[in-house]
């Protein structure tokens, strides 16, 4: 998949305003509804995304300062997600969305006058530009996913997914190494359909490890929003099936998603 830097800031953009404008006017008990993630509510979805926006400007313009804030909350424990969304938490609705609509912003401007090419760091390995803005957008399309779900809304389907597909195939030795793993040599062949009709594919399509179905649903299984088993998808071969059970397309400490326990 060549890359479409401008392609690909219109498309967070579109992931931006979408989120913005379901938050704008939410009534302020709806702040504190909990969400799929355990333990998070709208409101510590909102403050992720805006923390870690400040933090990918950090990264962009002082490198070795992020380095340092970087190290300083993995050195606190790798569930520092959860103690910024703790810290955050005292944050009114309207200087929540504040911080959120001018970090977004300020961010999506950097972005656009940054060379695509350039290395900056991150808390896993360091990333392009490119690969940092695609990093937001799956974040905006994970963590928006869940408000979304929260609110009992339909969550639209937008032009990023392709991106995240990509960045979820992209991921693949990176989840193995992350769960202390060797990276498979056999490999895995994706074919997935947008919502428009169109298909995607990755790999060589004639072997016997295969990913087949919904980009959707694949997205939500590499952003561990779903398991792999609760979807549509169709997968097939030892490789794939265990590529699916650990698929992780963000940074941080591995984690895996469960299938929920089916009721009798």
């Amino acid at each position: 998949m060549s890359l479409d830097y401008p392609g690909l800031l219109a498309a967070l953009h579109v992931e931006s305003e979408l989120l913005t404008h379901r938050l704008q006017d939410l009534p302020f008990e709806y702040w504190g509804r909990a969400t799929p993630a355990e333990g998070w509510s709208i409101q510590d979805q909102v403050s992720h995304l805006a923390f870690f926006d400040d933090a990918t400007k950090l990264a962009l313009t002082a490198p070795d300062h992020f380095a340092q804030m970087a190290a300083k909350l993995i050195d606190g424990g790798m569930d520092f997600p959860d103690r910024i969304a703790e810290q955050h938490r005292i944050l009114a609705p309207e200087a929540l969305m504040s911080w959120f609509s001018a970090a977004r912003q300020e961010l999506l401007t950097l972005f656009a006058n940054t060379d695509p090419k350039r290395r900056v760091p991150w808390f896993g390995p360091d990333m392009s530009v490119a690969s940092s803005a695609t990093a937001r957008l799956m974040e905006t399309w994970a963590h928006g996913h869940d408000i979304y779900e929260a609110l009992g809304v339909e969550h639209p389907a937008t032009p990023g997914l392709r991106s995240i597909a990509h960045l979820g195939v992209s991921t693949f030795a990176f989840s193995h190494r992350l769960n202390g793993l060797d990276v498979p040599s056999e490999p895995v062949g994706v074919q997935l359909h947008s919502p428009e009709g169109l298909t995607w594919t990755w790999g060589p399509q004639d072997t016997a490890n295969t990913v087949v179905g919904a980009a959707q649903d694949f997205v939500l299984t590499v952003t561990q929003r779903k398991h792999w088993t609760e979807t549509g998808l169709t997968v097939k071969g030892a490789v794939a099936t265990g590529w699916m059970e650990i698929a992780q397309a963000f940074a941080g400490a591995a984690s895996k998603r469960k299938p929920k326990v089916q009721q009798r």
